[in-house]
C-alpha cells in the first residue's frame, strides 16, 4: 500500500504507452477499402499529414483529476493501512494474551487457543487479500478514468486541429521533436476546463 504513488507513475506511464500503441496499431484497411476514407479524415481534404504530442509527466503534474486520484490513492493506503494496523495490534495482544496465561492453561485451552491464533491468522490473511484486491482494482479503475478522460479530450480537440495523430512524448522512445507541434499546454488547459466543468455539474 505505501507503494501506491510509485504504482500510480508506473500506471501513467502505462497510460501513456497504451495511447501511443493505440494509435499506431489501428488496423489497416484492406485495399478494397482504401479508397473509401471517412469525410473527417485530414487526408480526404487533401490536408497535409501532421502529428502532434503531448508530455504525460507535465499532464501528470498540472491534470487536476491526477492530483485528486493521487489524493484519494493517498487516503485510501491511510485507510488500509489503518485497518492493517489494527488487526496486528488485536493479533499481538491476543497471544500475548494466551502467553501470559500459557503456565495456567489445561492441555484442552492450550489447544483451543492454538486453534483461536490460527482462526484470526487466516481471518487477517483473508482482509489483507481482499484489501489488497480492493485497493488494485481502485486504481485500475482511477487509471482507466484518467485514460478515458484524455481520450475524449483529444477527439473533441482534434475536430478543429485536424491531426493524423496525436501521440504520448516518452523519453528513450524517441529521439526528435519538433516543439511546435507541442500541444502539452493545450492538453492540459483543456482537461482542466473538461474536469472542472464536470465537476461543478457533480
Amino acid at each position: 500500500m505505501k507503494n501506491g504513488l510509485l504504482i500510480w507513475n508506473v500506471v501513467l506511464t502505462l497510460v501513456a504507452g497504451y495511447l501511443l500503441f493505440n494509435q499506431f496499431s489501428a488496423p489497416k484497411h484492406p485495399a478494397s477499402v482504401q479508397g473509401k476514407v471517412a469525410s473527417n479524415d485530414s487526408t480526404a481534404s487533401g490536408m497535409p499529414f501532421r502529428i502532434a504530442y503531448f508530455e504525460m509527466d507535465s499532464v501528470e503534474n498540472n491534470f487536476q483529476m491526477v492530483k485528486d486520484v493521487k489524493a484519494e490513492i493517498s487516503k485510501k493506503e491511510e485507510a488500509i493501512n489503518m485497518e492493517l494496523d489494527r488487526m496486528d495490534r488485536a493479533y499481538k495482544t491476543k497471544v500475548g494474551g494466551y502467553q501470559n496465561q500459557a503456565q495456567s492453561m489445561t492441555q484442552a485451552e492450550s489447544e483451543q487457543a492454538t486453534q483461536d491464533v490460527m482462526q484470526m491468522q487466516e481471518r487477517m490473511k483473508a482482509t489483507k487479500q481482499s484489501l489488497d484486491q480492493d485497493y488494485n482494482d481502485f486504481l485500475t479503475r482511477k487509471m482507466k478514468d484518467v485514460k478515458t478522460k484524455i481520450e475524449d479530450f483529444l477527439k473533441e480537440y482534434n475536430k478543429t486541429k485536424n491531426y493524423s495523430y496525436i501521440i504520448v512524448y516518452e523519453q528513450g522512445l524517441f529521439y526528435y521533436k519538433d516543439t511546435a507541434y507541442n500541444i502539452t499546454a493545450d492538453v492540459i488547459k483543456g482537461l482542466n476546463e473538461m474536469y472542472s466543468g464536470k465537476a461543478k455539474k457533480d
